[in-house]
């Protein structure tokens, strides 16, 4: 399998490719969500320490994979972490915050990317791990190609989401499906799934329609308070 003149090795190689180009993108859409309110100079720290933070994960995880996979109802908290990810990525952005907050504000957004990677990282380094067969070497490649994956897609989604809003809504959706289909797979709701061969794409399409609900009815309220404040102010005002 290490043997780079078999054919065996370079069928690895692009099943790792593969995986880290459906599976990388996920990380990426995290990246830039976590990073969008942030200043322009502040955004590639943020993709640094978060592609950097997602490496180091994947290398720790790579070790305890399988046994993590094992552990009953690690799936179904991490699927809560991300709907809950998801609906807080999806609130408006607050106004006021200057150079002094800059600093809180980055490091809020590395915890985010950092969280959100921990729980999305287990299936590609399951994928990744299975399809190198056990070669540290094809597993180290794989970490490697992810690499310029992730900091080239989430370069890209941060441009799309400046450009087009409705890419913020539709990351959000994607961490709710993402939430959602892992939650079958949790071992100690095995048995009440089975039988069921689509729940993992309904819960998907649920977990998906619920960040953006409430996400989106939780940002429709802020937006009313925040408008409300200054009337409220005037009114108090007048009366003194």
């Amino acid at each position: 399998m290490t043997d780079p003149t078999t054919l065996v090795f370079w069928i690895a190689v692009l099943q790792i490719i593969a995986i880290d180009i459906l599976l990388g993108g996920d990380n990426a859409v995290v990246i830039a969500l976590a990073c969008r309110k942030l200043p322009d100079e502040q955004r590639k720290k943020g993709i640094f320490w978060g592609v950097a933070g997602a490496i180091i994960l994947r290398v720790i995880l790579i070790f305890f994979a399988l046994q993590l996979l094992a552990v009953p109802w690690l799936k179904f908290v991490g699927a809560l972490l991300l709907f809950w990810i998801g609906i807080k990525l999806l609130q408006p952005e607050e106004e006021g915050h200057g150079d002094v907050a800059a600093a809180t504000t980055l490091a809020a957004a590395i915890k985010t990317i950092i969280v959100a990677d921990a729980v999305m990282s287990l299936d590609n380094v399951i994928a990744v791990a299975a399809a190198a067969h056990g070669s540290m070497v094809l597993v180290t490649f794989g970490i490697l190609v992810s690499i310029p994956i992730v900091v080239w897609g989430s370069q890209l989604v941060l441009k799309l989401m400046d450009r087009y809003p409705i890419v913020i809504t539709a990351g959000g959706a994607l961490l709710g499906w993402i939430g959602g289909g892992m939650i079958p797979g949790d071992p100690a709701l095995a048995d009440f799934f089975a039988g069921m061969p689509y729940a993992k794409y309904g819960l998907a399409i649920l977990g998906a329609v619920l960040v953006i609900a409430i996400g989106k009815l939780l940002a429709m309220k802020a937006e009313k308070a925040r408008h409300a404040a200054p009337v409220d102010l005037l009114a108090e005002q007048k009366e003194n």
